[in-house]
């Protein structure tokens, strides 16, 4: 049965529509309306999106807005895609520029269409950003690439700071909530990621409210940081639409401090968690966070 959202979140996310109509994230919005350029804040209806846009933050998604999958919790249109834009990484590295950001977040959709996943794409997009300003921080969150090392290592190659995947739920319920993915397919990646370049920072985003239990999210945190990664994320799943899999529980806001707790307590070097977190919300304080978490314990 579906749960009934609670008024307190839904009172969370007024505030962030209503931050929509306010004079910077108009403009803001706009600007990225004639640059052509998709974000993950639109295809994928985050409830941040008003927020961010007023704090000049975006989270770019690449490679169109076309999903070759179909998760049953995702928003972004799934039917036949078009080809990558060459242009796209001048656009978004002049985009970044001219809104002065200091940290940007790279993500797509699922492209399995491509001989490389849209590797070779990322790359090109995190070296024209370097080229435009060496000083601006870049995290890639990537689809898995069926697994191929090889299409990782050219993201890798690239030098971004940090490398995201994210694990979303649980193995137990994978086959009916990530259509075409693998639990432990994931693992690896990110396994892998800190096996090429332990330098950097590996993260990973989970989802509550699918149908997971207590137990099952301790274990999924703790193969995550086995696997190595070192920045976690945990949000409640909303619902885009009917036909979406159903929200079975909404978490109280205790229960994510708890999560947060108990994630810096098994080794996680940063922690983000709240009803309305999402991988990429306010990515440049949690990285900078866990900068600042690494150098106490190097003195420790």
């Amino acid at each position: 049965m579906t749960a009934q959202i609670p008024n307190w979140l839904l009172e969370m996310v007024g505030k962030n529509k209503a931050a929509l109509r306010t004079q910077q994230a108009v403009q803001a919005q706009q600007g990225l309306d004639a640059s052509a350029l998709h974000t993950v804040c639109v295809e994928a209806k985050c409830p941040n999106r008003g927020e961010c846009l007023n704090c000049g933050d975006a989270t770019f998604m690449i490679l169109g807005g076309i999903c070759t999958r179909g998760c049953k919790f995702c928003a972004v249109t799934k039917q036949k895609p078009l080809p990558p834009d060459p242009s796209e990484p001048s656009k978004i590295a002049d985009t970044i520029k001219q809104w002065h950001i200091r940290y940007a977040v790279l993500t797509s959709p699922t492209r399995d269409d491509l001989p490389d996943g849209g590797a070779g794409h990322f790359a090109a997009v995190i070296e024209a950003i370097r080229a435009a300003d060496a000083t601006v921080k870049t995290e890639p969150l990537i689809p898995d690439f069926c697994g191929n090392v090889t299409d990782l290592k050219t993201v890798l190659d690239a030098a971004p700071t940090v490398l995201a995947h994210n694990i979303e739920t649980v193995p137990e319920l994978y086959s009916g909530v990530r259509v075409g993915a693998d639990y432990q397919r994931s693992l690896d990646l990110l396994s892998c990621s800190k096996k090429i370049a332990p330098h950097i920072f590996t993260k990973s985003g989970l989802m509550l409210g699918l149908g997971e239990s207590e137990k099952q999210v301790k274990s999924t945190l703790q193969d995550l940081r086995n696997a190595g990664v070192d920045l976690i994320t945990i949000g409640q799943y909303l619902a885009p639409s009917k036909k979406h899999h159903e929200v079975l529980r909404y978490a109280e806001p205790a229960e994510y401090q708890m999560w947060q707790e108990y994630a810096l307590s098994i080794g996680f070097l940063g922690a983000a968690c709240g009803p309305l977190v999402r991988s990429s919300y306010r990515a440049g304080a949690l990285y900078q966070a866990a900068m600042l978490h690494q150098k106490l314990q190097k003195k420790i």
